[in-house]
């Protein structure tokens, strides 16, 4: 495992990823009003420039929204009284005003905020001494597990391409941290299928123009194109698109929830416990009278809280959360058991039953390594209870660790770094984060040698299969939730182009004879690029039904949502400093990603757009990886 070290961050650009303190439900005003209003930029004001994608709340409350593509936002519920709205956004000064809120009405509150260069943090220097690299260490101890990316492989040689599908969205948020606080991300930090996979994409019902099927009596459907790679137009980009159909919240089957608390002395940080407890009563709001929810705390030991209770108890649940405090050391280990044995005993047939683990991943008492940890999981998993994974705050974050926990715990994971995020993953998202349609979900491609000469997977270095895994249905993979799209690009290179780094002719084994030219081969396949193949089980199944789709080698004008997430694989190769992304720039990635925007109601992709302008402003992409540490 690679271990990188950066030092803690506070102060004013700590701020812009930190959730304001708030209010629980029960302390809320009945009476409420709407605050609505266009975020303007200074220094082009006369041409009411908007600005998007910037953070506006209402201070001391859990009550925010992101600005649209035109800079306009809205905030219903606002308590009635004096408020003050405070907007944010990387590159911008932070900007408040002072409101009066008339219950049942509406109240127009604009602004117009400065751009600001964003001051430079310290970073590690490439070739630090052992003594300072020790410093540092002393003030953060994050890891994040190793990845090799994918490079080429050869359709001759590998034909078959078996990959575990992931729908954890942990790596963009996290990298959203770190630029947001003008640092460059680690390396390894820098999941590119994570990235991809947290933006919403449209998807068209039925069968897709482009080539797909429908869902019909699976519980998703499957989606492909062709494009030309934009970092190298010789090559084809493909994308295959996974999307589970979204279910009401009344219509989700009961759940029996228990939440797993890290309260240990390392959780006591604002963006951490504070943030957690401010989370959690963002979910409360969204638990019904058929829901029970347990809460389980570990600290120096592990205990239980809140016995399960209905969802409607809000005032009881949230007393419970209020009263904890960190403290002590971590037995997380512990604490799992515990939690899974409390979701054994009150089981529910047919319903959703969860583990909801909250933490920083610092496990030091009991089982605590990574081994231990995923042979525990995998032993509880068996009882058909799933794992969501939180992850919390800066300093001693265990990407790595959580990241496993959640694949062998049949889970996802998460990276909430402030209150909109948390209300992204737990009330937004809610369906696909709790619920799950589909278990050990894998897909396996293979490749038409007429057509293809070589491909490359990009992202999912830790979620390949081998081949023969994918009939195996012994063999863990990755789940799909209600109302989640997962999107896997590869990127091919077309039969008669050279192959990069491809190997030199074996020695001892026979020539293979080259595939005659795609004209002269007959039969209905001649056309075929790839064929996908999808093996998924029902969330209570134990053998896996198929789901299968050709695709052809004819690429085609890109959706905006391909678009898009090609946009988003480009940064993430930037980032990584991949040797495929050619010479691509930021602000390529800009204009792929502005003509990818298209929809854009909650300011995702438009935030995004701003973070690669931090990027390419900061000049962070000149800034050296960090190195292993040298103890």
């Amino acid at each position: 495992m690679r271990v990188h070290r950066i030092p803690s961050r506070s102060g004013a650009l700590l701020a812009l990823i930190l959730a304001t303190a708030g209010p629980t439900p029960s302390q809320a005003q009945s009476e409420t009003g709407t605050v609505q209003g266009t975020v303007l930029d200074a220094t082009a004001n006369a041409d009411n420039v908007g600005v998007a994608g910037a953070q506006v709340f209402v201070a001391g409350t859990v009550i925010g929204t992101l600005t649209d593509a035109e800079g306009g936002y809205s905030l219903p519920g606002v308590p009635a009284g004096e408020q003050v709205v405070t907007v944010r956004l990387i590159g911008y000064r932070q900007a408040s005003k002072s409101v009066t809120v008339t219950a049942g009405e509406t109240v127009t509150l604009d602004f117009s905020v400065e751009q600001t260069a964003l001051p430079r943090l310290d970073i590690i220097p490439t070739g630090a001494s052992t003594s300072v690299m020790r410093a540092y260490a002393d003030f953060n101890t994050e890891s994040y597990a190793r990845i090799e990316e994918n490079g080429f492989r050869s359709v001759g040689a590998s034909p078959l391409s078996t990959f575990s599908i992931d729908v954890d969205r942990a790596s963009y948020a996290n990298v959203r941290r770190f630029i947001q606080a003008g640092e460059r991300p680690p390396v390894d930090a820098v999941r590119i299928e994570e990235m991809i996979n947290y933006f919403p994409y449209e998807w068209d019902s039925g069968r897709d123009a482009r080539g797909g099927t429908a869902a019909g009596d699976h519980p998703f459907q499957l989606l492909t194109e062709v494009w030309d790679a934009p970092w190298k137009p010789e090559h084809r980009l493909v994308r295959i698109g996974l999307r589970a159909p979204s279910i009401d919240t009344e219509n989700l089957p009961p759940s029996n929830l228990v939440f797993l608390l890290d309260v240990s002395g390392s959780m006591s940080s604002p963006d951490k416990l504070p943030l957690l407890k401010k989370a959690f009563a963002l979910l409360a709001e969204q638990l019904r009278p058929q829901d029970r929810v347990a809460i389980v705390v570990y600290a120096g030991a592990a205990g239980l809280v809140l016995p399960p209770t209905q969802g409607n108890r809000r005032a009881r649940i949230l007393s419970a959360v209020e009263r904890l405090q960190a403290g002590g050391s971590t037995a997380g280990g512990a604490g799992i058991a515990l939690a899974y044995e409390v979701a054994r005993e009150h089981f529910v047939e047919d319903g959703n039953n969860r583990v909801i683990l909250a933490t920083d991943g610092d496990f030091n008492v009991g089982a605590s390594s990574d081994a231990e940890m995923v042979r525990l999981i995998e032993k509880e998993r068996e009882s058909g209870i799933f794992l969501t994974v939180l992850g919390f705050g800066t300093g001693n974050l265990k990407d790595s660790k959580m990241e496993q926990i959640a694949d062998h715990g049949n889970g996802n994971f998460h990276y909430v770094d402030g209150l909109l995020e948390a209300r992204k993953v737990l009330v937004e998202e809610m369906g696909g984060t709790l619920f799950t349609v589909a278990k050990d979900v894998k897909l396996q491609v293979e490749f038409n040698p007429a057509r293809a000469a070589a491909y490359r997977l990009i992202g999912y270095e830790n979620r390949l299969l081998a081949d023969e895994d994918f009939n195996d249905d012994t063999k863990d993979a990755g789940e799909l939730g209600a109302g989640h799209t997962v999107t896997a690009l590869y990127e091919v290179v077309p039969a008669g182009l050279p192959v990069p780094r491809s190997v030199d002719p074996l020695r001892y084994q026979p020539t293979a004879e080259p595939p005659p030219p795609v004209e002269a081969v007959p039969g209905a396949f001649e056309d075929e690029l790839l064929y996908v193949k999808v093996r998924y089980k029902d969330p209570d199944g134990s053998e896996s039904r198929l789901l299968a789709h050709a695709v052809a080698d004819r690429a085609r004008s890109p959706s905006p949502s391909f678009r898009f997430a090609a946009a988003v694989a480009g940064f993430g190769m930037l980032l990584r400093d991949s040797p495929h992304s050619g010479g691509l720039t930021p602000d390529d990635v800009i204009t792929l990603a502005e003509r990818g925007r298209g929809d854009d109601p909650r300011g995702y992709r438009g935030e995004f757009i701003r973070l690669v302008e931090a990027v390419r402003d900061l000049d962070l992409l000149g800034t050296a990886a960090e190195e292993d540490d040298p103890r």
